[in-house]
């Protein structure tokens, strides 16, 4: 895949976004939901993004396939945190493990000066080695670790915060 588009999202695309979400509960690597949830149910979750400085965004291929999406969220709610930001990335499961993850990456954190945002987090269990590898190779550091913080499946699982300064 040679370029990858980027759009702000519609309440159109919700259906969309939470089948690629969904496609991750199963796998007990990304999610801490641990039963599919609904567009209903993510309502609130939508409208909290704005596309000027927490943007969710639609990744399309060039035959305007819905590829994966990104949310930036704010961290902890307080306005000292205004310049960081928790980023979520979904792909749909056809486009795994081909490098797209990397394309996008890379264009968030370029893009991240145009939203105001100096640090990026990301929020990942340690169990998650493909994301991990991931946002290591695109020079995020570890800078904290929630020890056994979930139980999935009867498996305490740890979580990983991982930063990146962008400025």
């Amino acid at each position: 895949m040679s370029t990858l588009f980027y759009r702000n999202a519609s309440l159109e695309d919700l259906d969309r976004i939470v089948d690629i979400y969904n496609s991750t509960v199963h796998t007990r690597m990304v999610t801490a939901d641990t039963e599919p949830v609904t567009p209903e149910s993510r309502l609130h979750w939508f409208h909290e993004h704005n596309p000027k400085t927490r943007p969710l965004w639609i990744v399309e291929d060039e035959n305007n396939d819905m590829v994966g999406w990104v949310s930036f969220q704010s961290f902890y709610g307080r306005p000292a945190y205004a310049a960081t930001a928790e980023i979520s990335l979904y792909l749909d499961p056809k486009h795994r493990g081909k490098g797209i993850g990397k394309k996008i990456l890379h264009h968030i954190i370029d893009q991240a000066k145009t939203l105001g945002i100096n640090t990026l987090l990301g929020f990942i269990f340690s169990h998650n080695d493909p994301s991990m590898k991931l946002f290591k190779t695109m020079g995020f550091e570890e800078w904290a670790t929630l020890p056994n913080i979930a139980l999935l499946d009867g498996v305490e699982r740890s979580l990983k915060i991982l930063g990146k300064r962008v400025n």
